[in-house]
């Protein structure tokens, strides 16, 4: 007698390695190796020694000991002022080891990461802003599209592959 297994059960079979892969997130890696990984998505776990706050409201995580010189501290998190309303109270990080998952970009001779949105705190992207050199002259009031593509001009002015002085004459039957 010959057994034969269900369907359902060998696609589980032959599905499951690769449900697995998909599900792991990506460790996360120190602030000095992090400091290494410019313009990545990366996610740094780190201890916040404390959080310091300027006067125009940017707040910067410090996550170099008390020890530490500034000059030696190679990694820093900013929180700037517009993003203080999504990324929440940082006071409460304060002693505390954090992951925050970001792009790390060069920072005035060090490397650093934005906190955008508290989501960062959970493995989550950060705020998604456009950028302005694609917006510019661009209103939401307007009828005109926000580029300056000659294909979507009206009279069709600047598309040579369509201009009606090119015509062919067709041949006669």
């Amino acid at each position: 007698m010959r057994l034969r297994l269900p369907q359902w059960l060998v696609l589980l079979a032959l599905a499951a390695p690769f449900t697995a892969l998909a599900g792991t997130p990506k460790p996360c890696v120190p602030a000095d190796q992090a400091s290494k990984m410019l313009r990545k998505d990366v996610c740094v776990s780190a201890h916040v020694y404390d959080v310091v706050q300027l006067p125009d409201g940017t707040r910067f995580l410090d996550l170099c000991t008390p020890q530490t010189p500034d000059d030696a501290c190679r990694f820093t998190i900013v929180s700037l002022w517009q993003d203080h309303d999504e990324v929440g109270e940082l006071r409460k990080y304060r002693d505390m080891d954090v992951e925050v998952r970001g792009i790390v970009e060069p920072m005035h001779g060090r490397a650093g990461m934005v906190l955008s949105h508290a989501r960062q705190f959970y493995g989550g992207p950060p705020k998604f802003k456009p950028n302005p050199r694609l917006a510019r002259g661009f209103s939401a009031d307007e009828s005109r599209p926000p580029v300056n593509d000659p294909n979507l001009r009206s009279q069709g002015a600047g598309r040579a592959f369509m201009n009606t002085r090119d015509q062919e004459t067709r041949p006669a039957k």
